[in-house]
């Protein structure tokens, strides 16, 4: 029995270490971390140089929220760009800004130039860079790894980041404590650096459309459409937006339970911090064994509320070894719930949308963690530093409870790469932006079948909808019942083109059921159509050739009653 255990423990952690076999994904990993450590470093120096220069608890608070709110701004935008751009383009411009803010930052202190406005400003130009890396980043994995491997992958980078937190605050603390916060800045500063040297080095691509990019404001159109329609992502993305907004109260207000509950200093901080790190990389570690032990909404509920009670030890201990060890509960509780959200939004999403999916989710969790640092630091200010965190506590149990109405549910390996498409032989010379398009496909169903189509055709109206389909509606004919017809619309021929090309292998399967009701002969017959509204001038180059032609035969045919013919243009598939 102990062989089969520790053959089943071994498994477990070589499945979770499997990703770091990838040389690409190895390079990154470690540089994102060196860099996570320079950044760690550098907001214990801010938050503590911030927490001695002014007396406004808001001030200090807000040093959370100068890094998040821009991620929350920028994010939805960032994911559109990593999902038609280079995400490795795109992670190297963040993370050049994240260098760029530190560099000057480093030069200003060493100045003499700091009050918290200045603070506060280059934090922000640092979470704006923070907000174009996340999303490229996270959705990189995909593309460097293989889809099984994904959740391991989440939860090493999970694991890394919160081993390196394990320490970097307390090595913060010290650097601080010792040599300055200026020291701590240029430190950041070269650790930056080692991230930008990896992204240089290694070389990555996603999967390549046939289509020509798509205009940014039409791609964050469809990214927000999908993710409205799909309710795994809609359940994570509420969680997280409510969970930052709650468990937030743990990191910003840790300075000042440092300096005022515990009466310490910078290493003071920096202990509290490696306590809350050491938590989140055990949990880390364990992530596998407790997913295969538990559902992912029990974990997530768990979490929560082993984060609402670090925030009542941390309201009433005046020790700093208790406060560490509540923190550890804290740090577990973080990791293990934005581990399974963040995975729970990569394996919903197909490859063509998941970086703006995750740029949304990223977007308004960072945004509840903007507003809830801001919240928290009101009530310390007006009230006190014990309440503050006592209702963090409460609406902590009250984010757990809403499981009840928006579970996780488990994770599903679909496969949601593109099934591939071959674009219709067509008797009109269309362009890119001829439209609308009206796509009707016809089914013949006995009777016996109909609730079975139905049940099937709620699912492909979510499907189609998802990937662009516009007013989609099914429709039986009344003078033969078995014939229904399915009709749905797209702006343009290649809004329709690029609708196929995203319908993915599982979505496909849904076609195979259908088949399997259809009565017919042949398979559903698909047609196609082009709209001419008679009454409205349409511009020139929107025209096809053919419906310049149309104009000619117009001025040539007369009709007895005077009506113009109805111009419906077919071409089958």
């Amino acid at each position: 029995m102990s062989r089969v255990v520790r053959a089943d423990a071994d498994s477990v952690l070589s499945a979770t270490f499997a990703p770091l076999a990838n040389p690409t994904f190895r390079a990154i990993w470690l540089g994102a971390h060196a860099s996570s450590l320079g950044w760690l470093m550098q907001t214990v120096a801010i938050s503590w140089l911030m927490a001695t220069i002014s007396t406004s608890d808001v001030m200090v608070a807000l040093v959370q929220s100068s890094a998040t709110l821009p991620v929350f701004i920028l994010s939805i935008w960032a994911g559109a760009i990593a999902d038609n751009f280079s995400r490795r383009k795109v992670m190297a411009f963040g993370w050049c800004l994240i260098a760029l803010s530190s560099t000057m930052l480093t030069a200003l202190v060493a100045l003499g130039f700091c009050n918290p406005w200045i603070i506060l400003a280059f934090s922000c130009l640092g979470g704006c860079g923070a907000a174009f890396t996340e999303p490229a980043w996270h959705a990189s994995v995909g593309d460097i790894l293989r889809k099984r491997e994904v959740p391991a992958a989440v939860t090493l980078i999970s694991v890394g980041y919160n081993a390196v937190r394990s320490i970097g605050p307390a090595l913060g603390g010290i650097v601080v404590a010792s040599l300055g916060p200026l020291t701590a800045f240029a430190v950041a500063t070269l650790a930056y650096l080692t991230m930008l040297w990896a992204i240089g080095r290694c070389k990555w691509s996603g999967r390549s459309s046939p289509l020509p990019r798509e205009p940014l404001a039409t791609a964050i159109r469809d990214g927000a459409r999908f993710t409205a329609l799909s309710g795994e992502i809609k359940a994570a993305i509420a969680r997280g937006t409510l969970f930052g907004l709650a468990s937030i109260s743990i990191l910003a207000l840790l300075p000042l339970v440092a300096r005022r509950q515990l009466e310490g200093g910078p290493i003071a901080y920096g202990v509290l911090m490696a306590g809350f790190g050491a938590g989140a990389l055990c949990a880390g570690i364990s992530n596998n064994v407790l997913r295969r032990s538990l559902s992912q909404e029990r974990l997530t509920t768990l979490a929560c509320i082993s984060c609402a009670a670090c925030c009542l030890a941390l309201a009433f201990t005046p020790s700093l070894a208790v406060a560490a060890l509540a923190l550890t509960f804290g740090g577990a509780g973080w990791v293990v719930t934005w581990t399974g959200l963040d995975v729970s939004v990569q394996l919903s999403s197909p490859r063509w949308v998941v970086g703006r999916t995750l740029s949304i989710y990223s977007a308004l969790s960072s945004g509840g963690m903007a507003a809830g640092s801001w919240l928290w630091g009101m009530v310390a200010e007006n009230h006190s530093l014990t309440l503050a965190l006592e209702s963090s506590a409460g609406a902590l149990l009250l984010v757990a409870a809403t499981g009840l109405l928006l579970p996780i549910r488990q994770w599903k390996e679909t496969d949601q790469d593109p099934f591939g498409f071959e674009t219709p032989q067509l008797a009109l010379d269309l362009k890119s932006k001829s439209g609308p398009i009206v796509v009707k496909i016809e089914y013949s169903i006995p009777e016996m079948n109909v609730e079975a189509f139905l049940d099937l055709m709620r699912k492909r109206r979510r499907v189609q909808s998802g990937v662009g389909a516009r007013n989609w509606n099914l429709q039986r004919d009344l003078q033969e019942p078995l014939l229904w017809t399915e009709t749905f619309r797209t702006p343009t021929w290649m809004d329709y083109l690029r609708l196929n090309h995203r319908l993915t292998a599982a979505d496909k399967e849904l076609d195979r059921h259908l088949l399997e009701l259809h009565a017919g002969e042949g398979p559903p017959r698909i047609r196609l159509s082009i709209e001419r509204p008679t009454g409205a001038n349409r511009r020139r180059h929107e025209s096809t050739g053919f419906f310049c032609g149309v104009d000619l035969i117009r001025a040539a045919m007369k009709y007895e009653d005077g009506n113009e013919p109805r111009l419906s243009n077919f071409a089958q598939t």
